[in-house]
């Protein structure tokens, strides 16, 4: 008994009233109850978040995409949850704090719709998984790799060796090509156009041959060569071989365009260039000093 006297002379000296919200009085006491459940709820969801990375970890999980997902919502549950214990504590009815502040409320909202619509947006990609960290992305025209996939934006990386910031709804609302969504594979293609005195058969035996000797494609493709149209100075084709790695396509791509040049060098083909004949009628030939000037 002597000790609960003490635990409650101890608590009243704490028990000053601070300032009021929405009719409820906070104290020191609950001021001090309230700090000291966010810096636990912190530490608990940084703690959750660590065992659930070593979880799947122990579990052979090679998806890092996946681990970090699921590490963040789980943090982000504890987050809210706890913060939500907080307020309480403070005795603050949050129904009534909202309908007394719902103008503020709306204000606050309309300057920050951005935000919120990143932060829905980034909810979503967590969720969805549609987009995970190490996957290789095209958006608004630009290769990028994942690195991080925050609440509010992700950031890439480029092929320039530059860190891009994505807002997360740029993800959500625009068309985006995610290039290891199923799988890693990806068609590479070089097109290249041969005069039309050549022997279209040798053309195609040349580039299946140059396509076939590249030892860094994948062998779950063969090689494709495509006559893809009768130009106005050249018979076009493309050669289509497919890799492991779309980071790597303007390197590979570079070594195809030497392989097609080399094969067809070696062979005696002509690669074509735009050319244009002009003939002229012999009655204009005297008047543009090509001919005999009349006198």
């Amino acid at each position: 008994m002597k000790v609960l006297e003490q635990v409650r002379q101890t608590y009243g000296q704490f028990d000053i009233p601070l300032f009021e919200i929405s009719g409820t009085t906070v104290t020191v006491a609950t001021l001090i109850g309230f700090g000291l459940v966010v810096i636990v709820t912190f530490v608990v969801a940084g703690l959750v978040q660590r065992g659930v990375i070593r979880a799947f970890s122990k579990e052979g999980q090679e998806d890092q995409g996946t681990t970090a997902v699921v590490s963040r919502l789980v943090r982000y549950l504890i987050l809210i949850g706890g913060l939500g214990i907080a307020v309480d504590t403070l005795g603050i009815n949050l129904t009534g704090l909202f309908a007394a502040g719902a103008v503020f409320a709306v204000a606050i909202g309309f300057a920050m719709q951005n935000i919120s619509q990143n932060f829905v947006s980034g909810v979503i990609l967590l969720l969805e998984r549609a987009i995970k960290p190490g996957d290789i992305l095209e958006v608004e025209g630009r290769l990028v790799r994942v690195r991080d996939m925050g609440i509010r934006a992700t950031i890439a990386r480029s092929l320039d060796e530059e860190d891009i910031i994505i807002p997360n709804s740029i993800l959500v609302a625009s068309p985006v090509k995610n290039y290891t969504l199923q799988d890693s594979l990806y068609r590479l293609r070089s097109q290249v156009g041969v005069v039309y005195s050549s022997d279209m058969a040798q053309v195609r035996r040349v580039l299946e041959e140059a396509a076939e000797k590249l030892d860094w494609r994948s062998p779950q493709q063969q090689p494709r060569i495509l006559l893809k149209e009768f130009g106005d100075s050249s018979v076009n084709f493309e050669i289509s071989v497919w890799i492991d790695d779309p980071w790597k396509m303007q390197r590979r791509r570079n070594l195809l365009n030497e392989a097609v040049w080399w094969g067809l060098k070696d062979a005696g083909i002509t690669i074509a260039f735009p050319q244009l004949d002009v003939h002229f009628d012999r009655d204009l030939a005297p008047s543009l000093g090509t001919g005999p000037r009349a006198i």
